[in-house]
């Protein structure tokens, strides 16, 4: 968001107002208290730097099914007037330090069904925990995931391993852009089901990445992990 359009946002919340009016400084602070973000002016101003990628969940007509992999998923309904055509679009935003989410737009034109799937990501947006959870490694930075965590949505279940630093993110490649927009460097996993099926995939990466957060652990394994939060 630049100055222009920061100047020119009318917050519609009380959370929004306090952000304009510089009460709240830090995103850390809305996430920490499990404040709903409804507007997201709100995520522009605290994150000015955020980033955001499109998710492949559609894909060209080819021979015998084998078309590539495209942004936009489009569908069609038979009405009296004839074929009426929708888009989808998913995507994800991250600052690249333990701050992610994902979310999905719709409309009947590729443009505002992208701008619509930004918008819903940064609503979305949550904080996981990293740290370097792996035996191999051990060095104690937020590289990696502290712990093997598990997602599933649908049929398609996902897990998230662990790994040393240097390894890189040996996971699907739509999955490797939303853990590197959340910070993740270096891990493992291991996936089953109907993985093909792009969104489900991506919902069982968000299950298990949220369980980092959730799950309760001990002061001393947060040390011994090297947990950033």
């Amino acid at each position: 968001m630049n100055e222009e359009s920061k100047n020119e946002w009318v917050p519609k919340t009380s959370l929004g107002k306090k952000v304009k009016a510089g009460e709240i400084k830090d995103i850390n602070e809305i996430i920490n208290k499990g404040l709903k973000i409804k507007e997201v002016e709100i995520v522009d101003t605290l994150i000015p730097d955020i980033e955001s990628d499109l998710i492949l969940i559609g894909q060209a007509k080819g021979k015998f099914g084998g078309g590539k992999r495209r942004a936009f998923r489009n569908t069609q309904k038979k009405t009296r007037d004839g074929n009426r055509t929708k888009f989808s679009a998913m995507a994800v935003v991250g600052n690249r330090n333990g701050l992610v989410g994902v979310g999905i737009g719709k409309s009947v034109e590729t443009v505002p069904a992208r701008e619509k799937a930004v918008r819903n990501a940064k609503l979305s947006l949550f904080r996981i925990r990293r740290g370097c959870g792996s035996w191999e490694c051990g060095c104690g930075t937020p590289h990696s995931i502290p712990f093997t965590v598990t997602g599933k949505s649908g049929s398609t279940v996902i897990k998230l391993i662990p790994a040393p630093k240097g390894v890189g993110l040996c996971v699907h490649n739509e999955v490797q852009k939303i853990l590197s927009l959340a910070g993740v460097k270096d891990v493992w996993s291991w996936s089953k089901g109907q993985t093909r099926t792009t969104i489900n995939l991506i919902y069982a990466t968000i299950d298990a990445l949220k369980k980092l957060k959730s799950t309760i652990v001990t002061e001393e394994f947060k040390n011994k992990a090297g947990c950033d939060a």
